[in-house]
């Protein structure tokens, strides 16, 4: 017995145009190969070869296949005598024969035998008096009977023996293996399915493997909706999608695949004329479902129902599919109106209104910003820190590198659009004030009076933190640093978030800057000045400005570390009731910190503005800015 691991292995080793080739005569169409269907006589091209997803089709008669299919319908070459063809070509080993295998597949195909025994029956049930009800319901839906007999619909009856005695030819563990019945310890088995209209779930060959069993009595209110058939050597609800192997065919006529949340709404979106729907097993999308999409359409199309369940499952498949996501490779979606499924849809609206939403959908990063930016207000700098961190969570679960990048770029783009939309140009300027050193033009960019006043409390207004006040007085006279240090500075909003609302007007400030300006930032009455307590190198007059903004990002990164530093020194403190020894090793190790902090601290201070574009002093950490310390407001 082959396994099918080993059979994907030898697919993806042979070239399925290069076998056809040697039969067919072939011609490239684009991506794809085409020729006239060498299984039936026709004038114009319909079969078509597509190597990247390892299959051939002919829209004239319907064949399809891989190059195993291949070999055995068009060659006419036994099963594995094909196999043993293309192995040889690919290079591999056929594998021995084992025994367990082989007893495994023979009792697959008696599985499949039984699940196609109670299709069978299910289906002539359903014509019953008993079935009265299932079809009353399928009435109530207007199907018609080419959509009844399509998707084989049937009845199970009430009984609790009713299959066992109807399928007598198969033994009971057979049944329960099947999943049609239920084995429990202390009592005998039932059947599983009991007065519920049926669906029979198929593999992508169109076998039986499965059913979906659908309520009928309204009352049972303690009863599932919907019941699907268990796990079985057969049926995995997790690498299996619901009406694949009539999607998959109509798909490649309309170069698109839809996922819907519900069996009966792929019914219903088929009976309207979107074949090429498909459904999850009652469970949220799995990767080896996208994997089955993503053969079939490069950018399936997720159309789940318009209530809040509905737009989380969207998500939830939008996670999983973020680290799967290859070149070409994504997803798109449609948002249903609020409340409406797909089926709720277009008996509402018509088929039309469906087709106009499948006809534009919206792409996976924008329906990830938009679930991201809409899941709760945003209107502080705390809570735009983290949308931020959210959209960037998303990104880093992106394997593919270029892909990852160009998804931070994007995200970050939108965020920075939303979170610091530019100022309107006609602001409260006074007619009358005419900045200096500047021709009369307006400097650029500027603060509002509410912002200006804001940092002017901060770096000039007296206050005892001069590290806080002076960074951001180099931020306003070194503009084109604050995004470049945007990350830390939002990190430092939620440390130390009596400085938030300054920083938040810097960041919307900078936002204003065009490209390549460095004009410092002002205020409506013309540039601030430092702080008068602010002693910083970065702040000197005279300093070369790249060495500035070196110097700079280096008290940026103090000013972050300052906040979890002490939050750290005085837990060790707090520890030492219940342990000591560990805590005083541990505030002994801060406090080494807090020295070499105070030490860099003191290499900016201005009086060694002079040695900014050396070597620092190391002399000592006595001579710190005595300002420049620990202390905050």
């Amino acid at each position: 017995m082959l396994s099918p691991q080993w059979l994907d292995e030898l697919r993806s080793r042979v070239t399925l145009s290069s076998v056809i080739m040697r039969t067919t005569k072939l011609q490239k169409a684009g991506r794809e190969w085409k020729a006239c269907c060498p299984f039936h006589n026709e004038n114009t091209p319909s079969f078509y070869v597509n190597d990247e997803k390892g299959f051939y089709h002919c829209f004239g008669c319907s064949a399809h296949g891989d190059v195993i299919r291949w070999m055995t319908d068009q060659r006419g070459l036994a099963f594995m005598d094909a196999i043993k063809e293309l192995a040889a070509e690919a290079g591999m080993e056929v594998p021995a024969p084992d025994p367990r295998a082989a007893k495994q597949a023979e009792q697959r195909a008696t599985l499949h035998d039984v699940m196609q025994a109670a299709q069978d029956w299910y289906r002539e049930s359903l014509d019953t008096p008993a079935g009265a009800k299932a079809r009353a319901y399928l009435d109530s839906r207007g199907f018609d009977a080419h959509t009844k007999e399509r998707f084989g619909f049937g009845y199970a009856p009430s009984g609790r023996q009713a299959i066992k005695e109807a399928l007598d030819q198969f033994e009971e563990p057979m049944l329960i293996e099947a999943g049609l019945r239920i084995g429990v310890d202390d009592k005998p088995p039932y059947d599983r399915f009991r007065d519920r209209l049926t669906m029979p779930i198929h593999d992508a060959r169109g076998r039986v493997i499965g059913f979906a069993a659908r309520i009928l009595d309204a009352d049972k209110k303690d009863a599932p909706k919907y019941l699907n058939s268990p796990d079985t050597p057969l049926f995995d609800k997790g690498r299996t999608l619901f009406n694949l192997h009539r999607a998959g065919p109509a798909s490649r006529r309309s170069g698109r695949i839809v996922v819907v949340e519900g069996q009966m709404d792929c019914v219903a979106m088929a009976a309207a004329g979107f074949e090429e729907a498909v459904a999850p097993m009652g469970t949220a999308l799995t990767e080896h479902q996208l994997t089955l999409l993503w053969r079939l359409v490069d950018a399936p199309i997720l159309a789940f129902d318009g209530d809040k369940a509905g737009q989380r499952a969207v998500l939830k498949a939008i996670g999983r599919a973020l680290p799967m996501l290859g070149p070409g490779k994504t997803l798109g979606t449609v948002r249903l109106p609020a409340g409406l499924d797909p089926d709720d849809l277009i008996r509402q609206k018509g088929a039309g209104a469906m087709g106009e939403l499948l006809a534009r959908p919206t792409s996976l990063l924008e329906t990830l910003w938009e679930a991201e930016r809409d899941a709760q207000p945003h209107d502080t700098p705390e809570a735009k820190a983290g949308l931020k961190a959210r959209l960037l969570d998303h990104v880093d679960t992106i394997q593919h590198p270029d892909i990852k990048a160009l998804y931070k770029r994007e995200l970050l783009e939108r965020f920075s659009a939303f979170a610091f939309p530019p100022r309107q140009q006609g602001r409260e300027w006074k007619s009358d004030w005419k900045p200096r050193g500047r021709g009369g033009a307006l400097p650029r960019p500027a603060l509002s009076r509410e912002a200006a006043d804001r940092l002017l409390r901060i770096t000039g207004g007296g206050g005892r933190d001069s590290l806080a006040a002076s960074v951001i007085a180099g931020l306003m006279r070194y503009p084109d640093q604050v995004m470049r240090h945007e990350d830390a500075l939002l990190r430092l909003c939620s440390l130390e978030p009596k400085l938030a609302l300054a920083i938040n007007s810097l960041i919307e400030a900078a936002e204003m800057l065009e490209p390549g300006e460095n004009s410092p930032i002002s205020g409506e009455l013309g540039p601030t000045a430092p702080p008068d307590n602010a002693r910083f190198a970065f702040l000197g007059e005279g300093l070369d400005p790249q060495v500035a903004r070196e110097v700079l990002a280096e008290a940026v990164s103090l000013l972050v570390e300052r906040p979890a530093l002490e939050a750290a020194l005085a837990a060790a403190t707090a520890r030492f009731e219940t342990d000591p020894e560990a805590a005083f090793a541990e505030q002994q190790r801060l406090l080494k910190r807090k020295l070499d902090f105070e030490r860099r601290l003191g290499h900016m201070a201005s009086k060694r503005a002079s040695r900014a574009e050396g070597p620092p002093d190391n002399s000592s950490s006595g001579d710190a800015d005595p300002d420049g310390d620990m202390e905050t407001d």
